[in-house]
């Protein structure tokens, strides 16, 4: 199956955008969850790369938390190739409330993706397999260890979905595929969907089942995971940089290294890189700096002489000060003065 199969039936996209990332705070409490950087990008720009990559150029998201910062960095969607349209909610809706709002958008098959998730999911494959099936809704499941933070799910021989629970205890816990919040409709789920707030996982999804209508499930090969809390934050970018997953990662290499850095970059020459890491554009290294393996710096950022980085991700426009020392730290970009931060213990210095 090649990719006109997602031209021909001219399939479009909703990206769920409207989530305050409560599990994400302090990260989230002044910038929405879909723009978390991600080796240097939202990342909800990487879905959007996933998207494009399968020929899926027509977008809807839903905005609520700090829609501006979400719509003045990716406008109408034509710098990265597609065409975004926005739905803002003055009250959040729920997942499926969200998207019933822009039902006059989507007049055919359509793909439902997560702000929040990064995954190099195989579009193409999972609509050719939701039209084959011809299925009214379609749940892209991945099979994972740790199971009880996500909707868990059992299908039988033929992948119909025979059963469901949303957030299971332990106790419940019976299936190793996860739900992972990206679907396939047909415009016919309107149907099922009430005005008002109403959510996928504890009622659509629930409802369908009960009605015996006809919904799969799809088993994904590739890579996935939610970035919902710090730790899947730092295990999305340490597999990003690692090349687990394959994303698109801007800056060019330094020479006999594995770091990438963009343009505009001041780097010592006694600066010691170790392993794989990502340098945004216009930093500044000083002298006897140690960038170590799984490191992200974000653009316009001021490391002093002597610090040592290891395993952690700076945002754009932090200082470094003098011999800091960083180990598997996350530091976000509204950071009082200069950091200082010594045996993993975060100072703000005034």
């Amino acid at each position: 199956m090649t990719f006109n199969l997602i031209k021909d039936f001219k399939v479009k996209a909703f990206i769920l955008a409207a989530g305050v990332g409560t599990r994400l705070r302090p990260l989230t409490f002044q910038i929405p969850k879909p723009m978390i950087p991600l080796v240097n990008k939202p990342v909800m720009a990487h879905t959007i790369d996933n998207l494009k990559k399968h020929n899926i150029s027509s977008i809807m998201m839903n905005l609520y938390f700090m829609p501006e910062m979400i719509v003045s960095y990716f406008g109408d969607g034509k710098k990265f190739g597609v065409d975004i349209s926005y739905s803002k909610e003055e009250n959040l809706l729920g997942t499926a409330g969200g998207l019933k709002k822009c039902r006059d958008f989507f007049d055919s098959t359509f793909v439902v993706m997560s702000g929040d998730g990064l995954s190099d999911v195989d579009i193409t494959a999972a609509v050719d397999f939701h039209k084959k099936k011809k299925s009214l809704a379609t749940m892209v499941l991945k099979k994972i260890d740790s199971k009880f933070e996500y909707g868990v799910t059992i299908a039988d021989k033929n992948n119909r979905i025979t059963n469901f629970i949303e957030k299971p205890s332990w106790s419940s816990v019976f299936s190793d595929t996860v739900n992972t919040g990206i679907y396939i409709f047909e415009p016919e789920i309107f149907r099922y969907i009430p005005d008002g707030v109403y959510d996928f996982g504890k009622d659509l999804w629930p409802k369908l089942l009960k009605s015996k209508k006809p919904i799969y499930s799809y088993l994904m090969n590739g890579y996935w995971t939610d970035i919902g809390n710090i730790g899947e934050y730092k295990l999305g970018t340490s597999d990003s940089l690692k090349g687990i997953i394959k994303i698109n990662i801007d800056g060019n290499k330094i020479k006999n290294t594995d770091v990438k850095a963009g343009s505009g970059c001041s780097i010592d020459s006694s600066v010691r890189f170790i392993g794989k890491s990502v340098i945004g554009k216009n930093c500044s290294i000083g002298k006897n700096v140690i960038i170590d393996d799984g490191t992200v710096i974000g653009d316009n950022v001021k490391i002093h002489e002597g610090a040592i980085i290891k395993d952690s991700i700076i945002w754009c426009n932090v200082s470094v000060g003098r011999e800091v020392k960083l180990y598997s730290s996350v530091i976000g970009t509204k950071v009082p003065n200069k950091l200082s931060v010594y045996n993993g213990l975060l100072f703000n210095m005034h």
